[in-house]
């Protein structure tokens, strides 16, 4: 996810002026503090901030040059690599939430616009919004403290874990809805058996009894139920 076919930032100013001269506008480098600008008969000046690859900096500059115009644009090298289709997407997002344009410039000069500069307005997800509401009024407590704990994210699912564990660890092998009842863990049944941390025995239909993986989680997660 990098720049690496391209040596340095000037190489990417060829392709972009010659996408921009195609649509019209007249283009000069390094004008100012801007590393790209374009001018059409009497429209507003698109300028272009040209970087290898994402960064803060980028950004930063670029959302500067908005104080000048409108119509700003970031261009980086194409990203490449494993990751490289999750950063456009992340970058993408972020460009358009701060009204900015974003191009990438592949190796051989092709030029891709992404998006054009302009107001955004994202689409609520109500999905994911009961998802966040969910999960928020699951959980006991404030077991992260707004970041991760020294073992990891406590979620309420671990929670509902760590407290049919700690009942059977009590106990002894229970039933399911045994369990349920005891801990106020509607689904104890489902969750013994999907077994998701490995802390769960099944002895026989219904009835459950905590392995040597669940004593050790217990230890491990102790001040996080």
């Amino acid at each position: 996810m990098s720049g690496d076919a391209f040596a340095q930032e000037q190489q990417l100013y060829p392709p972009v002026k010659s996408l921009l001269e195609r649509q019209g506008y007249v283009v000069k480098g390094e004008v100012g503090a801007a590393d790209v600008v374009a001018r059409r008969d009497d429209e507003p000046p698109v300028i272009v901030e040209l970087k290898l690859r994402f960064s803060l900096s980028l950004f930063h500059q670029a959302v500067e040059r908005l104080k000048l115009t409108d119509l700003v644009y970031v261009a980086v090298a194409r990203p490449a690599g494993r990751s490289a289709r999750r950063a456009l997407k992340d970058n993408l997002a972020l460009c358009r939430r701060l009204g900015l344009g974003l191009m990438t410039v592949r190796p051989d000069g092709h030029v891709e616009v992404h998006c054009d500069p302009g107001p955004y307005a994202p689409r609520k997800s109500k999905k994911r919004a009961q998802r966040l509401l969910r999960e928020f009024g699951r959980l006991r407590g404030d077991p992260n403290a707004g970041g991760a704990t020294r073992h990891g994210i406590v979620t309420g699912y671990r929670q509902d874990a760590l407290r049919c564990a700690a009942y059977l660890a009590e106990h002894g092998p229970s039933k399911g809805a045994e369990v349920a009842r005891a801990t106020g863990v509607g689904a104890a049944t489902r969750l013994m058996a999907d077994n998701h941390y490995g802390w769960f025995e099944r002895l026989s239909r219904g009835v459950y009894a905590l392995s040597e993986a669940g004593s050790e989680g217990l230890r491990h997660w102790a001040e996080s139920w």
